[in-house]
């Protein structure tokens, strides 16, 4: 589906069939994911999955990306996770920080460059697009927003909800959108600082952990949120919901994997990765409306479902090192003069 395709993949043909293939195990082994809530991105059906096909449990984890960092670095001298999955930067930061451990998964050679770290330290795995999912029903009459000026509207008090754009990476990802969409850029980030200061005075709800449950019982009528959530609710919840992509622009983000340095079951944690990077790993992130790493086309019952390719335009992929670099900034900024 060409219009979610980030532009660095527009290039790429398609892969072929990795031949790997993943036999079940007789006994399940055991390993350690942090940050893989089974309510996101389809986690749960991973996790399955994962199970299933290679015979490894993993627990289910809640953490967001600011969290599992700080984990990983408590735990450097004895750690506890064997695989880590976060929002980009985060990704960067822990391979900087020597908290991961370099491995190429099957597949690693077809994910585009700039979108993985050259030695394996991070790799993306899916794709996203930040927006708005809404809620409609719990609108209370209100129209659905379609621009991220439309939230500050006195329609929407007590209505808008974003992740703690300092601890939260799908928050920051969120901040970056706002501060591009209105003219700021990775270096300078005061029209976000205007933005959520302004917006802090509709009164907003700020969870630090994903709230999908949260928008479908219309506690948080309208939450900055990847187009993944948002369709998986429209199609597969009862109720209405919809995503919208803000008029004024939005950004593409990969998530990333990595497996983490000096691991406890580092040998069944590089099984869990090869298999997100097969051929059924991949296909089960498209299932969640997500776009995969490796260049595969996203199956037609599923293209359809997403926004027409004139919404996507307005989306845009950026320099992922430069987002992280800005990342911890915008973190003491936000809370010293938004929070």
């Amino acid at each position: 589906m060409k219009h979610i395709a980030l532009t660095v993949l527009a290039a790429t043909a398609l892969a072929a069939p990795l031949t790997a293939s993943f036999a079940s195990s007789a006994q399940a082994e055991d390993a350690i994911c942090y940050n893989c809530p089974p309510q996101w991105a389809d986690w749960a059906s991973m996790l399955e999955a994962i199970e299933t096909e290679i015979g490894v449990s993993l627990p289910h984890d809640n953490k967001n990306s600011g969290q599992t960092f700080a984990q990983l670095v408590a735990e450097k001298d004895s750690p506890v996770a064997d695989v880590a999955y976060y929002g980009v930067t985060t990704g960067i930061k822990a391979g900087k920080e020597g908290l991961v451990e370099a491995y190429k998964p099957a597949g690693f050679d077809e994910i585009p460059e700039g979108l993985k770290d050259p030695e394996g330290k991070w790799f993306a795995v899916h794709y996203g697009t930040i927006g708005f999912f809404v809620n409609v029903d719990a609108l209370g009459g209100a129209p659905v927003p379609q621009c991220f000026a439309d939230l500050k509207k006195p329609a929407y008090q007590g209505m808008v909800g974003y992740l703690d754009p300092s601890s939260a990476f799908v928050g920051y990802a969120g901040a970056v959108a706002v501060n591009l969409s209105f003219g700021g850029d990775l270096q300078d980030f005061d029209p976000a600082i205007e933005y959520f200061s302004e917006l802090a005075e509709n009164a907003p709800i700020v969870p630090k952990q994903t709230s999908y449950a949260r928008v479908v019982s219309g506690e948080i009528p309208i939450l900055f949120d990847y187009d993944f959530n948002a369709y998986r609710a429209k199609y597969e919840e009862d109720g209405n919901f919809e995503f919208v992509l803000p008029c004024e622009g939005s950004v593409r983000v990969p998530y990333v994997m990595s497996l983490v340095g000096n691991a406890p079951n580092g040998e069944t944690g590089k099984k869990v990765l090869d298999f997100i990077l097969s051929d059924k790993g991949q296909a089960i992130w498209t299932n969640a409306y997500l776009q995969p790493a490796r260049p595969v086309e996203l199956p037609a019952e599923v293209a359809e479902k997403f926004l027409p390719a004139s919404d996507y335009a307005r989306a845009q992929a950026v320099n992922y090192a430069e987002m992280e670099k800005a990342q911890a900034g915008f973190g003491e900024r936000y809370l010293n003069e938004v929070k």
